[in-house]
């Protein structure tokens, strides 16, 4: 059991008073303990909200050695910390109390297992003695997060505090990235001891492998020189490794087109060349049907979801399959791979760059791909509605406001595929959206993440009205901080992805996928005291855009749109690539 204070120190007089070295350490606390291996994390920021469990944490966060961003939600903490994460490359951390607190994180440390961003999570929990026994806030958060985690810890010794954080971040930011859940009970942060266990990362079974064979780059080389069509997909590896400018010299060397998944948005300039867009479901023609007609393909950190490749059996069944990935057990998931080659990203392509030559021509493919964008390019009726604005004209324009430049955030549901067709994305980091999970309310705490991140630079959030209204408590920090994030809703007044299914599946039968009460959105924000923009006219899109964005602070914006828009083109899910309906 441990003891409240173990403190072994000499007690001479004399000696003390000769050698300074052998002066006694003053006991700390776990919640000390635990601040001070935070610091020596490079730890910017604590995204969290106190309770009962983690007071003593709380009496240390008073210090204000890290600063504490108070959120209004758990859940909207955890996806703060997945934008940081996203945008700064480093792990976001979280602190939050037991049961109801805890069990509030769970959506966003699912999201962020399945978007491979890296998180460290302390939950509070009840003191050692209580565990087991349904003391009051009790919830087995081991258990819980096992399946959603890298890897989770209980501390059950004060003197574990630093080699478990530092092992928690390694796990976290390494390989492929991820949450790790640290459950801290709160005798554990009152206890204090002058003496801490090594901290020696120990991973025993956890292997990262950065650097490709070889044979295996030779290999891809040999592909190449036999390909007559290759094509490039390119998934959020690339921009997790910051192999943006390497892959963009590799495909220019070789003319090879690009695709990307949603989160391998930015991999590559929007304008280049040799970029067809977003490939799958909603993605663009030109992408689809290279996937379909492509004889080589070099999947550079994709993991062949089911967005993309939703009927695996035809999925670029012409082609050979060359697969690059952190994560060994990515190889042959989904998809039968010729190649797998298990390696970082960016370690790949710097090797596939060690040989300078061009090793084929592909002129003929070249000109076959650009017939396809000629016909049927990202495109939407643009006559003017006197009732709704087009998002996708809204989506454009403010992409053209800021430049290509600015990071963005969604929600999830019809505007975040429409950011995906037509914001034009250039560099890594700049795309923050749930992807596996499809989390509704990302948008808004995750901008705000975002924004700690990168504190000068433009940061919009596009959401929906459906998502809006799951963590719009969260617009009180935009205010309390002076955080100058655009807020853009997408009204439509329905649940619009649901609905569009329901329109083409379901016979029109729209079950529960339309509101018949909205709050007053403006109303409602400017309780928050934030600016307030409203385009309900379509002929004032463009000068309101404009105005919003010159607005020197945070600001939302509420742009009305038909209920009835759809998201095209689409490929019907267990479709082929191919089967693409709603072209225009």
């Amino acid at each position: 059991m441990t003891s409240e204070k173990e403190v072994m120190v000499p007690t001479d007089d004399a000696v003390q008073g000769l050698n300074p070295d052998l002066e006694p350490k003053s006991p700390k606390s776990g919640s000390e303990l635990l601040i001070d291996a935070l610091i020596e994390e490079n730890v910017e920021y604590i995204f969290g909200y106190p309770g009962g469990a983690v007071l003593p944490l709380y009496d240390s966060i008073y210090e204000d050695r890290i600063p504490h961003i108070l959120y209004r939600h758990e859940q909207g903490a955890v996806h703060a910390a997945e934008g940081y994460a996203r945008v700064s490359g480093k792990p976001g951390v979280v602190v939050v109390t037991s049961g109801p607190g805890a069990t509030n994180t769970l959506t966003g440390i699912a999201d962020a297992y399945s978007d491979s961003l890296p998180l460290v999570v302390f939950t509070g929990q009840v003191a050692t003695a209580g565990i087991g026994k349904d003391a009051f806030q009790e919830a087995d958060l081991l258990s819980m997060t096992t399946p959603i985690t890298k890897h989770n810890y209980q501390v059950n010794d004060v003197k574990d505090i630093p080699k478990i954080v530092k092992e928690a971040f390694y796990i976290a930011n390494s390989g492929r990235k991820g949450p790790v859940v640290i459950d801290f009970p709160k005798d554990i942060g009152i206890l204090a001891t002058d003496k801490t266990n090594d901290a020696t990362v120990l991973t025993p079974g956890y292997e990262v492998n950065h650097t490709p064979k070889s044979e295996d780059i030779q290999q891809v080389l040999d592909y190449l020189k036999e390909a007559q069509k290759p094509l490039v997909l390119a998934g959020a590896g690339v921009n997790f490794s910051k192999a943006n400018h390497l892959l963009q010299t590799f495909v220019e060397r070789h003319q090879i087109p690009v695709v990307t998944t949603l989160h391998g948005l930015g991999a590559i300039p929007y304008e280049h060349p040799l970029f067809l867009g977003m490939g799958g479901m909603h993605g663009s023609y030109a992408s689809n049907m290279a996937i379909t007609d492509c004889d080589l393909l070099i999947n550079f950190g994709s993991r062949f979801d089911d967005r993309l490749a939703s009927q695996p059996e035809t999925f670029a069944q012409n082609a050979t399959i060359v697969h690059v990935d952190i994560d060994p057990s990515e190889i042959n998931k989904v998809i039968d791979t010729d190649l797998g080659i298990v390696a970082d990203v960016k370690a790949v392509i710097e090797a596939l760059l060690h040989h300078p030559t061009r090793v084929s021509t592909y002129d003929t493919w070249i000109n076959q791909i650009a017939q396809y964008n000629a016909k049927h390019p990202f495109k939407y009726l643009k006559d003017v509605d006197t009732q709704f604005c087009k998002p996708q004209r809204a989506i454009e324009y403010i992409g053209k406001i800021t430049n290509g430049k600015a990071y963005v955030t969604t929600d999830v549901g019809q505007h975040q595929m429409w950011v995906a067709q037509f914001y034009p994305f250039n560099t890594h980091g700049q795309f923050i959206t749930s992807g596996g999970l499809g989390t509704m309310g990302f948008g808004i705490p995750a901008a705000i993440g975002a924004q700690f991140a990168k504190p000068n630079d433009t940061v919009v959030a596009f959401v929906g009205d459906g998502g809006f209204q799951m963590t719009n408590q969260e617009l009180a920090l935009l205010k309390a901080y002076q955080l100058n994030i655009k807020v853009v809703l997408i009204n439509n007044g329905t649940l619009g992805m649901v609905r569009q299914w329901q329109d083409k599946f379901f016979k029109q039968r729209f079950s529960h996928s339309v509101f018949n009460e909205q709050p007053d959105f403006i109303k409602l924000v400017e309780a928050y005291g934030i600016k307030t923009f409203l385009i309900d006219d379509p002929l004032q899109l463009e000068q309101t855009l404009e105005a919003a964005f010159r607005y020197d602070g945070p600001a939302f914006i509420e742009v009305r749109i038909s209920p009835a828009e759809p998201v095209l083109p689409m490929v019907p899910s267990g479709k082929a690539n191919h089967e693409m309906e709603g072209l225009l």
